[in-house]
């Protein structure tokens, strides 16, 4: 079966007056439609310049990005991008955010089928008694919970996620990790998340591949995550495969990390290896 997005040995660089800054380097990746891919690396190793690319916002300087095999060359409603920052016009409601991306993508539709299809998105996300509020009435997981309904109005073949929950607190962050879960779970769309967080990649994704730090940086080897969906992330604690792949990918990220900095490069800060927080009952307890 033809993967639905390959990135053929792509690198990345920037030019500037003080010469050339190299980001990424011969990156080569396949994905499957339907599937969930999770990349985890260190901060300013290149992840979101990954995903800009493949978004279309950016151009990669060397290799090729192909979509359905076709190239990317610019952004496309094909795919939506759920960014850290929300990034919702503050000057709109809940509704109004989403019916700007669902009337254009739909021009040809009545106003009716319009408001009829935000709708279904707000109730999709719970935010039916939110729907008249404006951003700065919400809280950091309405905000995401609207900036993802936006995303998936559009009907996108892939949904690119840039660290999406890395500014929610932890009770926040876990419930919104369940609920796009539930919702990708409903179509499965092909989703790519972009995260700093190991366990949230693990719970996540179908497969999860480390970014190795730059310059020049590149995708570690393959993770595949063969843990039965629906996961509970009160039980993954007491999973052997889940403790086993945590341990392995842990490992070679401070592996990696070791070795880079003997080598005098500027030093890296890890992704998010904290001990697994679960939810019980309301509360947290750090997993033993």
């Amino acid at each position: 079966m033809s993967p639905i997005l390959s990135i053929n040995n792509v690198s990345k660089w920037f030019e500037s007056a003080n010469g050339k800054t190299e980001v990424l380097k011969d990156i080569n990746l396949e994905v499957q439609k339907g599937e969930f891919v999770a990349i985890v690396g260190f901060t300013g190793s290149g992840k979101s310049t990954l995903i800009n690319m493949i978004a279309g916002l950016s151009t990669p300087s060397k290799g090729e990005i192909l979509l359905k095999g076709k190239p990317i060359e610019g952004p496309g409603h094909d795919r939506s991008v759920i960014f850290q920052n929300y990034s919702l016009l503050p000057w709109l409601t809940v509704s109004e955010n989403i019916y700007l991306a669902v009337n254009e993508v739909y021009p040809s539709w009545t106003e009716a089928q319009k408001k009829d299809h935000v709708k279904s998105m707000i109730e999709m996300v719970n935010l039916s008694h939110a729907a008249d509020k404006k951003p700065s009435e919400l809280s950091g997981g309405m905000r995401q919970r609207t900036s993802v309904a936006r995303a998936l109005s559009m009907d996108p073949e892939i949904l690119l996620m840039d660290e999406p929950l890395g500014a929610l607190d932890a009770l926040t962050r876990g419930n919104m990790q369940e609920e796009i879960l539930n919702i990708w779970g409903k179509d499965k769309k092909t989703a790519l998340l972009i995260t700093n967080d190991v366990d949230e990649g693990i719970f996540m994704a179908d497969r999860i591949i480390p970014l190795n730090p730059g310059p020049n940086a590149t995708l570690g080897p393959v993770f595949n995550i063969d843990i039965e969906r629906p996961r509970d992330k009160t039980k993954l604690n007491d999973n052997d495969d889940f403790k086993k792949l945590r341990n392995e990918l842990i490992e070679y990220l401070m592996d990696l990390g070791s070795k880079t900095n003997k080598n005098g490069d500027a030093e890296l800060i890890l992704p998010d290896i904290q001990p697994t927080v679960i939810r019980r009952r309301g509360l947290f307890s750090k997993a033993s």
